[in-house]
């Protein structure tokens, strides 16, 4: 591609991959948070939970200064406390969906332009039931969003049969779900992601084009899913390249050109694009961010 990837996108970072201390909402969120903040390469940062409120009011100033685009990811709120939202248990459910509202307020607070989140897990023989708990669930929290005014919720899709094993999940039911849930309400959208696509088992056309109209969001990474006994099997995020991996800048290529053809990268709305990199055991995170940027840069001049 000739035109500028900027004229096509905002590319991202998710702060909490990159750097996997703040994940729990502590740690050095400022002093990393900075990093990306300075590197005028990316127009949109990619923020989950902070527990300190003075660091928040710290952090919202910091992006203002910064005129970067903010995102909220609420999946660590879940992820990191085993947090389900699908769950059959009505008690847990609702605890489930008052933390994810308070994630909400999060992103009010620091001032991002989305809330992100995802499906839990599900047994085959109650998958309808989980499936309506979710419809519950992803309803309340598009109102609770619409009541404090228009941030978009954002639900991410996942794998559903090797690591998070997450309703949503195959492509067809993602399909079923965006269609039920903007049906009432504009505020739903559906964040995709490279690194899931093999892990579902489909191709980038096959994954990405029936959900074409939802999609809001999308991210750029790797997963090794060949052999559960190779490094960083299942849903880890390594760097591009990562041996055994699935994704390098060939599959970047494609998933670019697939956005582009479903009209998702229309060089008008420039979505955020995000890397969703992670360093694996003592790697550096600078250099696996310099190496998303260089797989980027790459990919995008043969798109």
């Amino acid at each position: 591609m000739v035109e500028s990837m900027k004229k096509y996108m905002k590319v991202g970072l998710i702060h909490f991959m990159a750097y996997p201390q703040v994940i729990k909402g502590e740690g050095p969120i400022e002093e990393t948070l900075k990093k990306i903040l300075v590197d005028d390469y990316f127009d949109a940062v990619e923020l989950t939970w902070i527990k300190d409120p003075a660091v928040r009011a710290r952090v919202a100033k910091m992006l203002e200064v910064s005129h970067i685009t903010a995102a909220y990811g609420g999946q660590p709120r879940m992820l990191t406390t085993g947090s389900n939202i699908n769950d059959l248990d009505e008690a847990k459910r609702q605890a489930n969906v008052a933390s994810l509202k308070e994630g909400i307020d999060e992103a009010y607070e620091i001032g991002a332009t989305g809330f992100a989140f995802l499906s839990g897990k599900y047994e085959e023989a109650t998958k309808e039931q989980s499936y309506q708990a979710l419809v519950k669930s992803t309803s309340e929290l598009c109102e609770y969003a619409k009541s404090k005014g228009n941030m978009p919720v954002l639900l991410e899709v996942f794998d559903y049969d090797i690591d998070k094993k997450s309703i949503i999940g195959p492509v067809a039911l993602a399909k079923r779900f965006a269609e039920e849930m903007t049906a009432k309400y504009d505020n739903f959208g559906l964040m995709v992601d490279l690194s899931h696509i093999p892990m579902i088992h489909e191709t980038c056309m096959e994954n990405l084009e029936p959900i074409k109209k939802y999609i809001k969001h999308a991210h750029m990474g790797n997963t090794v899913i060949k052999d559960p006994s190779l490094t960083a099997y299942g849903d880890t995020h390594p760097r591009f390249g990562f041996p055994g991996g699935e994704n390098d800048v060939d599959e970047l290529v494609e998933y670019l050109r697939v956005l582009i053809a479903i009209g998702f990268l229309d060089g008008v709305n420039r979505p955020i694009v995000s890397f969703e990199v992670k360093p694996w055991a003592d790697e550096d995170p600078e250099l696996v961010i310099a190496n998303a940027k260089r797989v980027l840069n790459e990919a995008w001049a043969r798109v």
